[in-house]
């Protein structure tokens, strides 16, 4: 059961359009259901404010499938899943409504919603090879009522092409910035902006990167302020705290 749910339950209690018992007959719904393969967690959202989301990398489509259904059966009517290869995603597309973007490996059940933020997200990309990453995140924020500012090819190689969107980044809510290679790209950005940024490494660069970690490095080692780092191609989790902030002191 989601918040917003929850509420109109209870005003419907107020209103007297819905009984006491019945009420409770709701919440007591189990908190989770047991697949046996998993357990799925209906009342996250009324705990964080996001429903559950399926990790999709170890999963088999007809695991997938089933976690979907019993989120179905709860109410959720929104369900992202990331790290969703494309045969997963074809196999799944006959039984649900999925919505399937190939690059980030993201699929989406019940559309997107409505942008309800405070502001929005801006989400630079270094380079077009961490455009994975950076469209996890984009679409991870957007899936979670964030609008979105893709700035992307913006790398410190070429820095007149970030200081062209200087005002857009100091006017966003939270920034996501995506960098394989040295990493520099949060540093600069955080001299740009008065806001969170939210770093994430990613495992493009050369023998020397050691597959993202010389970027986690020089992230986690920023001498500018306001940077948190997330793990090496983690742009759901840069996507998800970005949308927390954006929507920090919206009324529900």
């Amino acid at each position: 059961m989601e918040a917003r749910e929850a509420r109109k339950l209870l005003e419907q209690v107020a209103s007297g359009d819905v009984t006491v018992d019945q009420a409770l007959a709701r919440f007591q719904t189990a908190p989770f259901s047991d697949l046996g393969y998993a357990k799925v967690d209906h009342h996250r959202a009324l705990a964080q404010g996001v429903s559950e989301v399926i990790y999709g990398e170890g999963k088999t489509a007809g695991q997938i499938l089933g976690i979907c259904r019993s989120m179905e059966s709860a109410g959720q009517k929104r369900v992202l899943i990331t790290r969703l290869d494309s045969q997963k995603a074809q196999a799944l597309s006959p039984d649900l409504d999925l919505e399937y973007f190939e690059l980030p490996r993201v699929g989406l059940i019940g559309g997107m919603p409505q942008p309800d933020g405070a502001g929005y997200v801006a989400v630079a990309c270094a380079g077009t090879s961490d455009l994975y990453a950076a469209e996890e995140a984009a679409l991870t924020a957007e899936a979670l009522g964030s609008r979105v500012l893709r700035l992307y090819d913006v790398g410190v190689a070429g820095i007149h092409r970030l200081l062209a969107h200087s005002d857009e980044i100091a006017r966003a809510r939270a920034v996501v910035a995506v960098a394989g290679m040295e990493g520099a790209l949060p540093s600069v950005v955080a001299g740009l902006a008065s806001c969170p940024v939210i770093a994430v490494p990613t495992s493009v660069g050369y023998g020397a990167s050691f597959g993202g970690v010389a970027a986690l490095l020089a992230m986690l080692n920023s001498c500018a302020s306001g940077i948190s780092v997330v793990n090496i191609d983690n742009g759901f989790g840069a996507g998800y705290l970005a949308s927390m902030i954006d929507h920090i002191g919206v009324v529900e």
